[in-house]
């Protein structure tokens, strides 16, 4: 706890002491008294002015402190290091079966700007789920009457270029086939370009949930969140605390997920979805509210956790 406490003060000044907790001049607001309260014991924090919290003190280290700070707090808390980063994770790549480019589909058209009155149907449908004019602006949606992806919202997704790397099709009529999958890989950061890797990133089933979730969300466009992924490596590269929003009847998959970030020390914090088909239906005012109570995931809750779905 000593050698803690001194790396924290290295980083963040003088402090002085209240019952089990040091105050600290909070390094986010930057309020003249020391307001930002850490108990290193429960390994948490926060500020009782500007109410910056966590449940892991080391986001205070990454962020604040320099590499040598933040490698001497792993070596005291016994963290993954992952310091042959693209060593770990290299593959030998295979030849890729789709296109090098991805073209948005034919007779795709925009939502934002004064739509026809072809867009009507699709309106409607994206109403009656709760999106609003911002969220189609944001995401760009678009739809198609005709061909392959006729009578489908189309949500592209852009990489960190400003490029086209997927899109989700989904229908708004009675086609039972409600995706289509566009012809690339699955293996993108969905909307990397507008993602912020230094704060909370949610991670979805999909992307109507991502909606829902917020800006920095993301949506699994796959069974799981593969070690090999590149979702999965920026996450670790820019060590991104996670937030999972994964749908009720996806619990095993979830503690998949949780065994997959926790074997690499990445905080993960577990959002409840119960009582509700998935985040899109819950709605943003509660989605907001569950996500300030989510819990944080250790060890400990993993273990237990796996042994109630196995009974």
């Amino acid at each position: 706890m000593q050698k803690k406490f001194k790396i924290i003060s290295a980083i963040l000044g003088d402090s002085y002491r209240s019952n089990d907790e040091h105050l600290f001049a909070c390094p986010y607001c930057r309020h003249p008294k020391k307001k930002l309260s850490i108990n290193i014991d429960k390994n948490v924090y926060k500020c009782w002015i500007c109410e910056s919290t966590g449940k892991d003190i080391r986001r205070l280290v990454r962020r604040f402190g320099d590499f040598n700070q933040l490698q001497e707090w792993d070596t005291l808390t016994n963290r993954v290091n992952i310091t042959d980063f693209d060593d770990i994770f290299a593959e030998k790549e295979e030849p890729s079966p789709f296109p090098e480019r991805l073209d948005m589909p034919q007779g795709f058209a925009s939502l934002n700007n004064e739509p026809s009155l072809s867009a009507t149907p699709a309106l409607n449908y994206l109403k009656r789920r709760g999106v609003t004019e911002t969220d189609i602006l944001y995401w760009k949606m678009g739809y198609c009457m005709e061909g392959r992806y006729a009578k489908r919202i189309i949500i592209p997704s852009f990489d960190i270029n400003g490029d086209l790397n997927y899109f989700i099709a989904r229908t708004f009529s009675s086609d039972p086939r409600k995706y289509l999958n566009p012809p690339c890989s699955k293996d993108v950061i969905f909307n990397e370009l507008y993602l912020e890797w230094d704060t909370d990133l949610v991670i979805t089933e999909g992307a109507f949930d991502a909606i829902v979730a917020g800006p920095n969300a993301v949506p699994l466009l796959g069974s799981t969140l593969r070690s090999n992924s590149k979702l999965f490596m920026k996450i670790l590269q820019k060590d991104t605390p996670v937030f999972l929003a994964l749908d009720p009847d996806a619990a095993k998959k979830e503690q998949r997920i949780i065994k997959t970030l926790l074997n690499y020390g990445v905080e993960v914090y577990k959002i409840d979805t119960s009582g509700y088909e998935d985040v899109a239906e819950m709605g943003r005012e509660e989605f907001t509210r569950r996500k300030e109570n989510a819990l944080f995931v250790d060890e400990s809750d993993y273990l237990l956790e796996t042994a109630i779905l196995s009974i």
